[in-house]
């Protein structure tokens, strides 16, 4: 059983970048998906909004906390992955949430571009030279250079 999910949809709130004990990298924030389609009975056009928590971990989480940000537009591929707690007074709560294999930004109302991140040798982080990376759907012109 295949377990895929791909959405495209606006971020809800700005990734909040978190670290687990074990000092592994996670970035989570929110997705509002809209579905339109024309009511053939009224002929009124009809809107549904679906909300999800999308998860990112390491390398990519880093990189969606300083790309990403409320209001832009987004494609993510991966998969469902529900988890259960129990609360304080002993209630029961699960969620599913979405665990990212990929984000991009969508470019179906907007441009962006796109900046390689140099790996170290240690496997963590570094920075780009020139400045910070820019950010994800932030118009800017093409140059006709290839990303990488």
């Amino acid at each position: 059983m295949d377990n895929t999910v791909t959405l495209v949809g606006n971020v809800t709130r700005d990734p909040e970048l978190r670290y687990t004990p074990s000092g592994q990298t996670v970035a989570s924030f929110g997705l509002a998906v809209n579905r339109r389609w024309q009511n053939r009975a009224t002929n009124e056009w009809e809107e549904q909004t679906s909300f999800f928590d999308v998860k990112c971990w390491s390398q990519m989480a880093e990189n969606v906390a300083e790309s990403v940000h409320r209001g832009t537009r987004v494609i993510v591929a991966g998969r469902l992955e529900q988890r259960s707690w129990e609360t304080d007074t002993g209630d029961k709560r699960s969620k599913v949430e979405v665990v990212a294999d990929e984000v991009a930004p969508s470019l179906r109302w907007a441009t962006a571009t796109v900046q390689k991140i140099e790996r170290s040798q240690g496997g963590g982080s570094s920075a780009p030279s020139g400045g910070g990376r820019p950010i994800a759907n932030e118009p800017t012109p093409y140059d006709g250079e290839e990303p990488f």
